[in-house]
């Protein structure tokens, strides 16, 4: 236990004996500058605590006092915890980071299977320190370490395609690999991208330019555009990946729900010696003409099992952009379970009867 922070525990309510249901803890922090960062402006983290896990906080001095369910008490006090350890290495709190403490307390508290350690895993790049903000992505970053090929499989917003980008640029820095291979399918040209006006970069930027962005996250605008001159970072559509050998890279396959199974086949098969893949992409936003299988969907089902892959599912609880946007991705989960369950001819009229 850090030696900033001292932990005294109490059954709830002063006289009265121990309850099973209930309990009260209070912590006591060392660091008083430190202090006001954890609870945050005007205790605006303190409040977001209460309100995602039902517990009452009270801090007064240098205690903290958590109060409440047993489970959501202890769940709080994880929370808090984690927070001080973040502040104490350095780091710095926003609401993002209150979020993301509070998915791993619940994750861990439900004995998540997709959680991996309970030492969470981190990928370390230039921009720092890189740490997961739920149980999947602490899976999915676990499965980046350890397999030569991952796949990722979940909807927009749970930082599939952005934690690839980051382990393949922290393996670059680190000189494990000689390159990163960024592909995405040009789905809504066809691929006959000679139909877009301009030269060929700018005919496939814009299906790539999510890729650009997590990059230019990562490295300086410069260092991308210079390590793109020297072709140590490629980005291409997939359609470039036929009849090639990636060798010594981090290759990364990006909305591959979008490939037919010809093309995941040839993605796949392109791998070299020391390569590592990533394959990610949402099975529920196939963009192929009807019809046509997708890749992802069938790559699934044929590879699972097979020793050296890894495979992460997401769900709308992985979201981490706006809250908004794991509501709006539940609901259309909810609506499309409906109308696999309603008998064939029968539509509804959008009244709710």
């Amino acid at each position: 236990m850090s030696t900033a922070l001292a932990l005294r525990a109490r059954a709830a309510g002063p006289s009265g004996p121990p309850s099973s249901e209930s309990r009260s803890v209070t912590l006591q922090f060392e660091d008083n500058a430190l202090l006001p960062l954890l609870c945050g402006e005007h205790d605006k983290h303190l409040a977001r605590i209460e309100g995602r896990l039902g517990v009452r906080l009270a801090c007064r001095g240098n205690r903290l006092t958590i109060s409440g369910a047993a489970a959501r008490t202890e769940m709080a006090e994880q929370v808090l915890r984690g927070l001080w350890r973040n502040l104490e290495r350095g780091g710095a709190i926003s609401g993002a980071e209150v979020e993301a403490a509070i998915r791993m307390a619940e994750g861990e508290a439900e004995a998540d299977p997709r959680l991996p350690l309970q030492d969470i895993p981190q990928i370390r790049t230039r921009r720092g320190a890189i740490a997961p903000r739920t149980p999947a992505q602490a899976a999915y970053m676990e499965a980046l370490a350890r397999h030569e090929m991952v796949f990722g499989i979940g909807p927009a917003g749970t930082g599939k395609t952005y934690l690839a980008v980051a382990q393949g640029v922290a393996l670059l820095l680190a000189q494990r690999v000689d390159r990163i291979v960024l592909s995405r399918p040009a789905v809504e040209a066809g691929e006959r991208l000679g139909f877009l006006p301009g030269d060929m970069k700018e005919k496939v930027d814009p299906y790539l330019r999510p890729l650009y962005d997590a990059l230019h996250d990562m490295l300086p605008a410069e260092q991308v555009a210079r390590r793109i001159a020297a072709g140590e970072i490629e980005i291409a559509p997939l359609a470039f990946m036929r009849g090639r050998t990636l060798a010594h890279c981090f290759a990364i396959l990006d909305e591959a729900q979008n490939t037919t199974p010809a093309q995941m086949k040839m993605f796949l098969t392109r791998m070299g010696e020391g390569t590592r893949m990533a394959i990610t992409g949402d099975p529920s936003q196939v963009d192929l003409p009807a019809g046509v299988t997708s890749g992802l969907v069938e790559a699934m089902s044929v590879l699972r099992g097979v020793q050296g892959i890894g495979f992460t599912r997401f769900d709308e609880r992985d979201v981490v952009r706006h809250p908004l946007v794991g509501r709006i991705v539940a609901a259309y989960g909810q609506a499309e379970s409906a109308r696999a369950r309603r008998p064939a001819g029968k539509e509804s009229d959008g009244s709710g009867k």
